[in-house]
């Protein structure tokens, strides 16, 4: 019986998630199969790859054979380094404790390099929203600028009504003192209004002592 480790979907749409299955190559995609020794979540950054090591070593050395997308699989969780350590061994061309140790040293390695990965993406994630909340800062603030703006115009608009109609009324107030002048300049004041009278009184007189 010909057996393959391939990947069966399961999960929601446009969000799946895939088991790793060893399974018989005549079944279905996502049919029977013999046993299941990891999962593959292709939504998160990077990837979540859960894989029994051993038991996908063994299988692969009792000659499984990996689909492309398993092999790279595998191949990122050094599964196949270790296969071909293992044959090594087998051969005797090095040592059990050469090949734990190449690949002890190789899986140290690897997993520097996955949490550098997600360490500078968090970075980046980071940056990005600093930048957005920066951006919405400077918005906010462009926007409060422009309504002060508006107000002190406004405010503006109407100090100079108010100075416009002061000065307006100023004229009028000294027109009204200059006019009564005028007025009491043209009007007899007491004493002429009453010169008459007395030369009347005078020329009574000499025509009584004639």
């Amino acid at each position: 019986m010909a057996v393959k480790i391939r990947l069966a979907r399961r999960g929601r749409k446009k969000l799946a998630i895939y088991d790793v299955v060893i399974a018989d190559a005549r079944a279905p995609r996502d049919g029977r199969f013999i046993e299941k020794i990891g999962s593959y979540n292709p939504n998160t950054d990077p990837a979540t790859v859960v894989i029994n090591n051993d038991r996908a070593l063994k299988w692969l050395l009792n000659g499984a054979q990996p689909t492309d997308t398993v092999k790279s699989i595998l191949s990122y969780r050094g599964v196949m380094l270790k296969k071909h350590l293992q044959i090594g061994v087998m051969k005797g061309a090095i040592s059990q404790e050469v090949a734990d140790e190449k690949f002890n040293s190789w899986l140290e390695q690897k997993e520097q390099a996955i949490n550098k990965k997600v360490e500078s993406l968090q970075e980046a994630k980071d940056s990005a929203k600093k930048a957005a909340l920066e951006a919405e800062a400077a918005k906010n603030q462009a926007r409060l600028d422009a309504i002060k703006k508006r107000e002190d115009e406004a405010k503006a608009a109407i100090a100079a009504e108010e100075a416009a109609a002061k000065a307006a009324e100023a004229p009028a107030e000294a027109e009204a003192p200059a006019e009564a002048a005028e007025e009491a300049k043209t009007e007899p004041t007491s004493e002429e209004s009453e010169q008459p009278s007395t030369d009347a009184a005078t020329e009574k007189k000499e025509d009584k002592k004639d």
